[in-house]
């Protein structure tokens, strides 16, 4: 710990007490690590306000003594957002202890949550309100609002309701200097300039500290209904959302899986089974709710537009989920397919996008081109087909070591990417940029959008405190510092 760590965790602990400043190493190595184990960093202490007063004193005496902060929630990243430097240079901002719900508004469909609240948690709140917050994810158990926010997470219900930033209706935040923005007002209309909000929704804890939320809420779920279908190509499952699509507002989720990562799923997950006869190319998985009692069916209105695509040969098979349990069972079989793929052997994770009509040809085409490119790999592509967003995974060759993906991501990551620009895509669709693509957001990117980046990392930040080495490094013209 240098002198300007040491007298800001002094003053943190003389003002407020031992607990908000933790100095065990033992207690701190935790959160030193991102989620996949990719990212080592190194922190002297770590930082867990109580309140938002807090938060915005802890920042202030860090701007004070020029001390960097990395923010951090439940520490479930996929980019190493989360993970302070190597060199020890920052210390670890946590919103753990932020994490109260503030008030559920069910009249109004509002919830106000701070940074700390695990996602289950406020699902828990809401459902016990009549209400539901419409996104969810594999790590909901462990996964914070606040980091959610400052990711602009997505899930599996985008289709439907949209990226955090259509569900965040207002952020409070600490900003670099130690001032408060309080902009939890579900406004709907406010032209008072630059939207602060929406500047601070995945911004990966660069511009401030999210330290609450005003999110919004929708009608519980009256009844669901889940189908999985065999299908022929990628083109026949777009087809078949297009059908979906065209008989209502009522799909929440439109899953694609191909026929290898099921296999995966089927033979390193225990309780597992194919949910249909034979063998197909590629699986849809497909949910459709009811908000209220009177509401269409979604049963029946999957029955329908499956048995129509049936006639028309469009799919293959279908099985439509008979009870809850089942339902959860085809779910079961989409969520496990990364652990699956960890069980099979090394694998290269892209989280990307394209427009939704150019992503089937994108799924096969990419996955040939990788495969020519890097013999022995074995490519494909899974997820959220409904919102042009899916996880691009290159398996190693049999046999590679257990480091394969660090030795290989340098080939070919830039690789995949160059596939996805050239596709008019996003080379990160909804895990972030972090450490882990921040370069390559630098070379894929116009000279316009990096100077643009900077230029509001340097206003909201000019000593580069706040998420050092994350999304974008202070700049000039296009030159770093």
């Amino acid at each position: 710990m240098n002198e300007q760590q040491r007298q800001l965790v002094a003053r943190a602990v003389e003002r407020f007490g031992a607990k908000v400043a933790v100095t065990d190493p033992d207690a701190i190595r935790p959160w030193l690590t991102d989620w996949r184990g990719r990212y080592h960093g190194a922190a002297p202490a770590l930082l867990q306000p109580q309140s938002t007063d807090q938060a915005a004193a802890l920042v202030a005496l860090a701007a004070q003594h020029g001390v960097a902060l990395v923010p951090q929630g439940g520490n479930t990243g996929m980019v190493g957002g989360a993970t302070p430097p190597a060199d020890g240079s920052a210390l670890i901002l946590s919103t753990r202890r932020m994490n109260a719900i503030r008030r559920i508004d069910a009249g109004a469909g509002l919830a106000v949550a701070e940074a700390g609240v695990i996602l289950a948690e406020l699902h828990g709140a809401a459902i016990a309100a009549g209400q539901r917050f419409p996104l969810t994810l594999g790590a909901r158990g462990s996964a914070t609002i606040g980091g959610l926010v400052s990711t602009n997470a997505g899930g599996t219900q985008v289709l439907r309701f949209g990226t955090m930033r259509a569900l965040v209706l207002g952020v409070e935040a600490v900003l670099p200097d130690g001032s408060i923005h309080d902009g939890l007002a579900p406004l709907k209309k406010d032209n008072r300039g630059y939207d602060l909000t929406q500047l601070l929704i995945g911004a990966e804890g660069t511009l401030g500290l999210v330290t609450a939320a005003t999110l919004r809420l929708v009608p519980a779920v009256a009844a669901r209904a889940v189908a999985w279908v065999g299908v022929e190509t990628p083109h026949a499952a777009l087809a078949l959302l297009r059908l979906f699509e065209r008989a209502g507002e009522v799909v929440e989720s439109f899953e694609v899986v191909p026929a290898h990562s099921l296999d995966l799923v089927l033979r390193h997950i225990p309780d597992t089974r194919a949910p249909l006869a034979g063998s197909h190319p590629w699986h849809v998985l497909v949910e459709a709710v009811a908000s209220a009692p009177g509401d269409r069916d979604p049963g029946a209105l999957i029955e329908t537009v499956l048995a129509g695509a049936l006639d028309a040969g469009l799919i293959r098979d279908a099985a439509l989920a008979a009870s809850e349990a089942q339902a959860e069972s085809f779910w079961k079989l989409r969520d496990s397919i990364s652990e699956a793929e960890r069980a099979d052997g090394p694998a290269l994770q892209h989280d990307i996008s394209v427009p939704v009509a150019a992503m089937p040809d994108f799924m096969i085409d990419g996955a040939r081109a990788v495969e020519a490119r890097f013999p022995g790999t074995s490519a494909g592509a899974f997820g959220h087909l409904g919102d042009g967003n899916v996880h691009f995974h290159v398996r190693a060759p049999r046999g590679s070591p257990a480091d394969w993906a660090a030795a290989a991501s340098g080939t070919i990551s830039p690789f995949v990417h160059d596939l996805v620009v050239a596709a008019g895509g996003s080379i990160s669709a909804e895990h972030g940029i972090g450490q882990m693509k921040r370069d390559e957001l630098a070379r894929l990117s116009s000279p316009a959008r990096m100077h643009a980046l900077a230029a509001i990392k340097r206003a909201f930040d000019p000593a580069g405190l706040f998420n050092p080495g994350k999304l974008v490094t202070l700049a000039q013209d296009g030159v770093r510092q």
